[in-house]
């Protein structure tokens, strides 16, 4: 009896006879003819796949670079365009079923570098920005040439995360477009108002501002820019009607700090007497209003800024020049001695205190039915202070250009016939020299405090003409806090005197001044358009493009001034001027 097998499915079956039940013997045994078989040249019968698995196969997209496993191409447009590009396939690898057919890294390179060089469509203008040729070929113009090719190729010219630019953008532009339309638009953002009530008298310069200045804190910065916004309101005030109101009739006044509640309206007048050529060449001048309205006394009113402030402040708040006699008076640089009704006004050191000439005039004259801007306020400042005797009290003087020189006239007088209690300080933006340097002293001895926000490209900060002190020339008042146009991003280097002389420009620098020699403060909340609306020619041409391709509509902003007249102060983007 022979018990050779032959290798047929019923050898299964007569191990049955001595193992009924199938086994894990019975397993090993059957699976014997296919271990066998795997040293053999046949090819093992192909495994079973899913349909899901093999549809799933047929519809993956592979890449024209690498094919690795061969698969049938779907007619996408992008096969279509490598195989138009002349990309090779191994045949070899698409003819054979076997795993291990792949194709050889000299034949992937030799597909690639086909690729590339493949004459390309000139992709859509509005995805390519126009680069100049570079004038000699190198080694990184070469990978900068081939990397756009590559993506080109691929359609990957315009993915956010691999479409970098190497062109500079200006210094400090806006991180977002977000940020950038609320820079450009007029919805101002100010700082948030601190509670300065425990230091109020520090703010209101009762030490000088000793360590407030360098670097400048961040509660007087927001106080400055209120004080010179209430100033911007006396512009605004003053040259939104001139047809509605004659220049001598009092205007009301919009502040933008509603805590304020305006209490007089005060006039100047001036005295100087024209040529007789001026009839001839500019006979509107001749007839032009001797009195004109320059600012307002205001009050705050509100408890709860009363509270933050930690006392009841009075306000006296002043224009700059805006009128041709004005402009008159300004050009009157003689000095005269101060008139302080009778009293001896002769310092310790035997000098006189003397002022312009051209400020005194408009300081103490008086209209044929208004008094003078002297006795105004003399008079409405003592009716407050008795009004609101008992409570902490505090004058705060502010003016920009002419108006910051009469601001330290005021003060000046203010000093001397308020109660000693109640504390005076001015606050000046773009202040020329007032007088001498007895005067000067006079005022520090009063106990008045200044502080002066200088712009150093400024030329109305340098005026009048300065002899050397001795000689009883000219010399400033107090504290300078000093501020450069050149520091701010938006602004040109090169701005012009007008630009450097502006209410709003100094806010916008004051806003952005953190320290002298620092960066303009990042994070400065101030809009751009007043800026772009009074000096658009000054301000960087990336800033004035942005506004036109964001289509940001200027609102009416404060106009400039110009011998009484005043020019438009609504403008539009698109006709901004572009330098």
């Amino acid at each position: 009896m022979s018990f050779y097998m032959q290798p047929t499915k019923n050898r299964t079956d007569a191990l049955s006879v001595f193992f009924p039940a199938p086994s894990l013997l019975s397993r090993i045994v059957a699976s014997f003819p296919r271990l066998m078989s795997l040293g053999s040249a046949a090819a093992a019968p192909p495994r079973h796949v899913s349909p899901v698995r093999n549809a799933f196969h047929r519809r993956r997209p592979r890449s024209p670079l690498a094919p690795l496993i061969t698969r049938p191409r779907a007619a996408t447009p992008f096969n279509k365009a490598v195989a138009a590009a002349g990309v090779h396939v191994d045949g070899s690898a698409a003819a054979s079923s076997s795993p291990a057919a792949v194709i050889s890294t000299r034949n992937h390179l030799s597909n690639l570098e086909r690729l590339l060089q493949k004459n390309q469509a000139p992709p859509p203008p509005h995805l390519v920005e126009e680069e100049p040729e570079p004038r000699r070929h190198s080694p990184s113009s070469s990978i900068h040439q081939t990397r756009g090719r590559l993506l080109n190729a691929l359609n990957l010219s315009s993915a956010p995360f691999l479409n970098s630019s190497d062109k500079k953008t200006e210094e400090m532009s806006p991180r977002s477009l977000t940020r950038l339309h609320r820079l450009l638009s007029n919805s101002t953002r100010p700082s948030p108002r601190g509670t300065i009530g425990p230091r109020w008298r520090q703010y209101h310069g009762a030490a000088n501002w000793d360590g407030l200045l360098e670097p400048l804190d961040v509660h007087l910065r927001r106080e400055l820019v209120r004080y010179g916004e209430l100033v911007q309101a006396t512009y605004h005030a003053f040259h939104s009607n001139l047809t509605a109101a004659p220049p001598d009739r009092p205007r009301p006044v919009v502040l933008p700090d509603w805590s304020y509640r305006v209490t007089r309206n005060l006039f100047a007048t001036a005295s100087v007497e024209l040529p007789a050529w001026v009839q001839t060449v500019a006979p509107w001048m001749m007839a032009a209003q001797r009195t004109s309205w320059i600012g307002c006394v205001a009050v705050c009113d509100n408890e709860r800024e009363i509270q933050r402030m930690g006392r009841r402040d009075i306000v006296i708040a002043l224009r700059g020049t805006s009128t041709c006699l004005e402009w008159a008076e300004n050009l009157r640089a003689g000095l005269v001695p101060v008139d302080d009704d009778g009293e001896d006004v002769t310092d310790p050191q035997g000098d006189v205190p003397k002022v312009e000439c051209g400020f005194h005039s408009l300081y103490k004259t008086a209209g044929p039915d208004m008094p003078s801007l002297s006795s105004s306020v003399v008079a409405e400042v003592r009716k407050l202070t008795e009004k609101y005797a008992g409570e902490e009290i505090s004058i705060t003087v502010v003016g920009h250009s002419l108006g910051a020189a009469l601001a330290v006239l005021i003060a000046d007088e203010l000093a001397a016939r308020a109660p000693p209690h109640v504390p005076t300080a001015v606050f000046s933006f773009g202040s020329p020299r007032v007088g001498n340097q007895a005067f000067a002293a006079r005022v520090e001895r009063r106990g008045v405090k200044v502080l002066r926000v200088v712009n150093a490209r400024d030329l109305v900060t340098r005026v009048p003409m300065v002899l050397p002190s001795r000689t009883g020339g000219y010399t400033h008042v107090g504290r300078e806090l000093l501020v450069d146009c050149r520091m701010s991003p938006y602004l040109r280097p090169d701005a012009d005197p007008a630009c450097c002389h502006d209410l709003e420009a100094y806010l916008h620098l004051v806003d952005g001044f953190m320290a002298t020699n620092s960066p303009f403060r990042s994070d400065a909340k101030r809009g751009l358009a007043r800026l772009l609306t009074q000096q658009s020619s000054n301000v960087k041409k990336l800033y004035v493009s942005k506004a036109r391709a964001i289509q940001v509509q200027s609102t009416p902003g404060f106009p400039r001034r110009h011998c009484g007249h005043t020019l438009p102060s609504t403008l539009s983007i698109e006709n901004l001027e572009v330098r």
